[in-house]
């Protein structure tokens, strides 16, 4: 890889948060800039982080970087197949796009009620589905070469599933405590700074708040080499 698979456009528009004008800066200029923000490696190759967040074709080089959906009509993966997506581009495109798909494919039955029209099912807020999907991109093993994220509805729950383990150092029980760790710390940093999170460790306690009060269970779970998140709908 080299400086020509960046998109250049977004990696000015992402400076100019900070009231840095890198379109006009000097290639030796912007090549140091890039170095330093480890969006380029010492080698002048595109780091895995660079590709990710700011790659012109990150599934070029990265195939299996992206997030496959599928939707089923039933509680196993044999059911029928109502929908299937692969979502890739960016990792900010990938995390919008997947939480619009899986927003479309739940379905939300209602009752008119005089002039008003009530649930008759629960559905979370937007944010617990993006927490999820943001953990699942930042913190994935983007080493182990033929996975993807996966994510599979079916009637009565989501399942969100991620290559690679926990980090040594973290539980299951010290995830939901708030307890974090940066598997991917150049990508965390990058996507802290684009708003996608903010690295206070609240993101995992809110959903199961979110699940607990209105009476639904989620299941965290290793397996192999992956995690799996299961939310009952």
């Amino acid at each position: 890889t080299s400086i020509r698979d960046l998109n250049l456009t977004k990696i000015d528009q992402y400076f100019n948060r900070y009231d840095m004008d890198f379109s006009s800066e000097s290639i030796e200029e912007k090549t140091l800039l890039l170095k330093n923000t480890d969006i380029l490696s010492e080698e002048h190759t595109v780091t895995v982080a660079g590709l990710l967040i700011f790659g012109i074709n990150p599934q070029k080089y990265l195939r299996n970087a992206i997030i496959s959906f599928a939707h089923f009509n039933g509680n196993a993966i044999t059911s029928e197949l109502i929908d299937k997506q692969n979502i890739e581009s960016n990792l900010d495109y990938q995390i919008d796009m997947a939480l619009s798909v899986i927003k479309n494919n739940l379905l939300n039955p209602s009752n008119i009620n005089g002039t008003k029209r009530e649930s008759k099912r629960f559905i979370y807020e937007d944010k617990v589905f993006r927490e999820l999907l943001v953990n699942a991109c930042v913190h994935r093993n983007y080493s182990i070469y033929g996975s993807s994220i996966r994510i599979f509805l079916f009637n009565d729950r989501i399942e969100f599933i991620s290559p690679g383990r926990l980090p040594n150092t973290i539980t299951i029980e010290k995830l939901k405590g708030g307890v974090s760790y940066a598997v991917n710390p150049v990508i965390v940093k990058f996507m802290e700074n684009l708003r996608y999170i903010d690295k206070l460790g609240r993101g995992i306690p809110m959903v199961c708040k979110e699940a607990g009060k209105n009476n639904k269970e989620i299941l965290f779970k290793e397996l192999g080499e992956e995690f799996k998140v299961v939310l009952y709908l």
